[in-house]
């Protein structure tokens, strides 16, 4: 029987935090939320809630902190920001570097659109990243942010493998739909193809799949990584979940992740070639599978966003009906 969900608001100090670690491609992020109602099995953020002292198992999906003064904090940051002259130093803002800003319970708390009507009036573009066809709510807005763009997170079309690792996440049908009017609307959209599961959507035919559908939706870019299991935490839920849908998997991927939180170097490398040469074959940008290894091995000695937030929770647990 599924646990039953909670929300607890929190009341944070700030809302928008530097991101100081060199190999990251943004310098600022914000994260409306804590957990994600998403629960993808493979989810690296998973470990984040250790930092608040929870549980990282199944807690992280069914018990969701949000920041209820984000709107407040935002526009007072941003406010001193303009005062010091520094909020032309910001050149693009990332939201939803840790947890989905557009998770189930966003249509009714409205977080990530108050965030945005604030960097709105400020004048900061966003690159937002997504599971959920929820964020077509505030197309609105993106197309008055110049500069702006949207990741949509979409690793196969396998209909039963997508079930199986994150249930909870809408449709791949759903995210190619929202891929298409993002980009009718005019808002430059990018897939990212993660995470590509070893023996599982790492075949030819798996991959091209993805990056026809998305090239034909309108996508003007496509970026891919393979699985990373950054935690003990996190590989053991994972794990929990393979194990329970191909048992037979579980010697290889135990044996491919035996000394750390990435699969052997050169198996990466064969998976960044194939992706790279079907993007060219569909008449997408380059993408440069060699630049992105080194993003990729530099990342994982980068401290995580979240470890830099300074939040103050709030004790107080409900649910939505």
């Amino acid at each position: 029987m599924p646990s039953r969900m909670t929300y607890a608001p929190m009341e944070v100090k700030s809302v928008l935090n530097p991101v100081k670690a060199p190999s990251m491609p943004f310098e600022w992020s914000i994260n409306p939320y804590r957990g994600c109602q998403h629960g993808c099995s493979f989810c690296y953020a998973r470990s984040t809630h250790a930092f608040l002292g929870m549980d990282t198992d199944d807690t992280f999906q069914h018990h969701i902190l949000y920041k209820e003064n984000a709107r407040e904090r935002l526009s007072a940051q941003l406010a001193r920001m303009k005062k010091n002259q520094r909020t032309k130093s910001i050149r693009q803002i990332a939201i939803g570097t840790a947890t989905d800003p557009y998770q189930p319970l966003e249509a009714k708390a409205r977080l990530t659109r108050e965030c945005l009507e604030v960097l709105a009036e400020y004048e900061v573009s966003v690159s937002i990243t997504t599971r959920s066809p929820l964020i077509l709510r505030d197309a609105d807005l993106l197309r008055t942010m110049k500069g702006s763009s949207v990741n949509i997170s979409l690793n196969t079309l396998d209909r039963t493998v997508w079930r199986q690792f994150e249930p909870a996440t809408p449709s791949p049908a759903k995210r190619l739909e929202a891929i298409r009017k993002l980009s009718d609307a005019g808002i430059p959209v990018t897939v990212f193809m993660a995470p590509i599961l070893p023996r599982l959507t790492d075949s030819e035919g798996q991959i091209e799949s993805v990056v026809k559908a998305a090239a034909q939706g309108g996508a003007e870019r496509i970026m891919g990584s393979v699985l990373r299991l950054n935690s003990s935490a996190v590989k053991s839920w994972f794990f929990q979940t393979l194990s329970n849908h191909y048992p037979h998997l579980t010697s290889s991927y135990a044996g491919m992740y035996s000394s750390g939180a990435y699969a052997p170097g050169a198996y990466r490398t064969s998976i960044r070639e194939r992706l790279h040469r079907l993007v060219e074959a569909y008449g997408l940008p380059s993408y440069d599978p060699y630049r992105q290894r080194e993003m990729d091995e530099s990342l994982s000695g980068a401290a995580h966003p979240l470890a830099q937030e300074q939040e103050q929770p709030v004790q107080l647990t409900f649910s939505f009906d």
